[in-house]
């Protein structure tokens, strides 16, 4: 047994892998990471440029389609999807040993619908068909143009991971159409079995909050401020747990569950340290909880693995956090206009490396395929 093993065994969180790349699958990488204690994957556009971009493991595939006369942006889905059904494939024995509650693999909507309702409504609908397994998760960003398909999704009962969360009154709205969603899909009389088959989690991020902010806070320069560095992103996602239990309970909940709904699980993303003075595992030992997912990229598992603490820490110090975000306000640093920006840069990352891969693999069609240009 590993630390990543007691972390769910003692403390209720699952520690999923934040990376997918064809080589984990070849070489059964994926696998031996499951037999260490590893529940889930998530995947991103900035991953599976990286991953496509950076080898020539995805080359015969990509030849294939092309002769296929498939299109260039057709074609990375392809390749997408083949990743994805083969991650599913070796967290299936997660999902059923635990009837549902682990096991699940993202992959995203195009980032070009961030801010677009219907379009992310079709195409998380199509990605669940095209993928039809009970364990794919698809993401659809938490931006107030993503909630009603959000909320459709649910309704249709279909397992969604809400992706770029970073703030609480998001966070909120999130919520809602979660419990929205599960109450249309109750009022249409689905059965309890499809209820309880409806899984989600809300991607709340992390490490961003703290570079943000840190900046600020330099900017800043009083004494004061400099003192809060470091504090502001563990702040944040404890209040989001505190949110999460809260709203997790009641009269409304309560009629849900027993329906046979789950909670949104909160998922804490961008837990990688990106300030060498931080500890590696800050964004882990911190933010350990029940019914909490924590999802880490290779290095930072390997970190937690070797030298993290196993033991409940997101809600042991509420009253710290809550005085926390109050003196960022004080001295200069609302956390609201941070939030704000973070989502936006966020979009427009993940918007930037779908667009630069699909111009890397438009070359590339190019020399192997004159006539195949970069549609």
């Amino acid at each position: 047994m590993t630390r990543l093993h007691d972390l769910y065994d003692q403390q209720g969180q699952s520690p999923w892998l934040d990376n997918l790349r064809r080589s984990f699958l070849d070489h059964g990488e994926l696998a031996a990471w499951v037999r260490r204690g590893v529940r889930g994957v998530t995947s991103n556009p900035s991953i599976f440029q990286k991953a496509i971009a950076g080898s020539d493991d995805y080359d015969d595939q990509f030849r294939a389609c092309l002769d296929a006369g498939m299109s260039v942006e057709d074609t990375y889905w392809e390749l997408v999807v083949s990743d994805i059904e083969g991650a599913l494939a070796v967290l299936r024995p997660v999902y059923d040993a635990s009837d549902g509650g682990d096991g699940y693999v993202s992959v995203e909507v195009a980032p070009s619908l961030a801010r677009d309702t219907e379009g992310t409504t079709t195409a998380a609908r199509d990605l669940h068909q095209r993928i039809d397994e009970p364990n794919l998760y698809v993401k659809i960003p938490g931006t107030t143009e993503g909630l009603p398909a959000i909320q459709r999704m649910i309704a249709e009962g279909r397992s969604i991971n809400v992706t770029l969360l970073f703030s609480l009154h998001r966070y909120g709205d999130v919520i809602e159409a979660h419990q929205a969603g599960l109450e249309e899909l109750v009022a249409s009389g689905a059965s309890s079995e499809a209820i309880a088959g409806v899984s989600s989690v809300a991607s709340f991020f992390v490490s961003r909050v703290d570079a943000e902010v840190d900046r600020r806070l330099d900017a800043v320069g009083t004494d004061e401020a400099v003192a809060l560095k470091g504090r502001a992103a563990v702040a944040n996602a404890r209040r989001a747990y505190a949110l999460f239990l809260e709203r997790y309970s009641g009269p409304r909940w309560e009629a849900l569950a027993a329906a046979g709904a789950k909670v949104q699980r909160p998922l804490w993303a961008s837990t990688s340290t990106k300030d060498p003075a931080y500890p590696d595992i800050l964004y882990v030992d911190t933010l350990i909880g029940p019914d909490t997912v924590n999802t880490l990229p290779d290095a930072t598992l390997e970190a937690f693995a070797d030298h993290g603490t196993v033991a409940r820490t997101v809600d042991t110090e509420d009253a710290d956090a809550i005085e926390s975000l109050a003196r960022l306000a004080a001295v200069g640093v609302p956390l609201d206009d941070v939030t704000d920006l973070l989502e936006k840069e966020g979009v427009n990352a993940f918007e930037a490396s779908y667009d630069d891969l699909l111009g890397t693999l438009g070359e590339k069609a190019a020399a192997l395929r004159p006539d195949a240009g970069p549609s």
